[in-house]
């Protein structure tokens, strides 16, 4: 059964472009019904617009708090009937309604609860990540909460931390697990087989 997803994002949207291409593939049950970024500029409307996806910019610097900026996200969401929320890079902390609880999902470049929180995204995680000598560290696919990196969690992978490695090259690994990662979820989700209780995640 295929699901409704409307895809958030502030930047070059290389996330959505691997959903619509797995969607185009048929490997992914869903459709995007929308994009919205909290970005004008971002490149991922542009991608959007490319593939005849409506495209939304809801410009975090045109609104003077945080709860006007939230309303006019969700009513961009609702108004496109998304089913299910896909974070992909959005870089703005999502306030999420209670119609919408257990329907936001994140992805981040680590194995929370470690490298993870409030600034920590992108590079600033794989310099971190190697910084502390671990050995492993990963991708993880969470419900989105009210606060960053928190929900429960529904799928992660590991990656090996190499000797040589640099922020790039270890960026590189763990990208190519989220675009695997990523779809994975969606899917169960759009099969019906992530079932949330509490803080765990069960996937039949």
């Amino acid at each position: 059964m295929s699901i409704k997803v409307a895809v958030l994002l502030s930047g070059s949207g290389t996330t959505l472009q691997n959903l619509i291409d797995r969607i185009e593939r048929g490997e992914l049950d869903a459709s995007i019904a929308c994009v919205v970024s909290s970005r004008k500029s971002a490149f991922g409307l542009e991608r959007a617009r490319n593939h005849g996806i409506p495209a939304v910019a809801v410009h975090r610097k045109d609104y003077e708090d945080l709860d006007a900026f939230n309303r006019d996200i969700w009513e961009a969401v609702r108004r496109h009937e998304a089913e299910l929320v896909v974070l992909a890079g959005f870089m703005s902390l999502l306030e999420i309604p209670k119609d919408f609880a257990g329907r936001v999902i994140n992805i981040h470049p680590a194995l929370i609860p470690s490298f993870c929180g409030k600034g920590m995204y992108g590079h600033h995680v794989h310099e971190a990540v190697i910084e502390s000598g671990v050995k492993l560290t990963g991708v993880t696919v969470h419900f989105a909460d009210d606060e960053y990196d928190h929900g429960p969690i529904i799928l992660q992978d590991a990656v090996p931390v190499l000797d040589n490695d640099t922020p790039d090259s270890l960026a590189e690994r763990v990208q190519a697990m989220e675009r695997e990662l990523y779809p994975k979820a969606i899917q169960l989700f759009a099969e019906g087989r992530v079932v949330l209780d509490g803080r765990r995640v069960r996937t039949t």
